[in-house]
């Protein structure tokens, strides 16, 4: 799978190579338990820190979607689930979208369940 970002994005550098690994597991171009490229090879084909690749794998870890061993690389998840990521990045644009607004936690949950 091919990563490319955009330094002049508004979207932190960590945050674009993030976005394309959520993509590439909606999308099927990654699959689960695929070896994504280790962190300083990805850096130096991007031009960017090391440091901000290992941010991005460190935020999709936390997420669930990838995992991490020291010194063996960095996989996707065997139970990544290309509908759940798809859903998550929705339910985070909504709340994005909504506090932007000005609407609080509870009124945005009360819009989701029907309230």
């Amino acid at each position: 799978m091919l990563i490319l970002v955009d330094a002049s994005s508004s979207v932190s550098l960590a945050g674009q190579i993030g976005a394309q690994v959520r993509a590439g597991i909606v999308t099927g171009a990654l699959r689960q338990s695929e070896r994504l490229p280790p962190a300083r090879d990805l850096a130096e084909s991007l031009g960017v820190n090391m440091h901000t690749v290992l941010r991005a794998y460190g935020a999709l870890r936390d997420e669930g979607l990838i995992e991490m061993r020291q010194g063996r690389g960095a996989w996707v998840a065997s139970d990544a689930s290309p509908a759940l990521v798809r859903v998550t990045e929705l339910a985070n644009e909504l709340m994005v979208e909504a506090q932007k607004l000005g609407m609080s936690r509870l009124e945005i949950l009360g819009l989701i369940e029907g309230k």
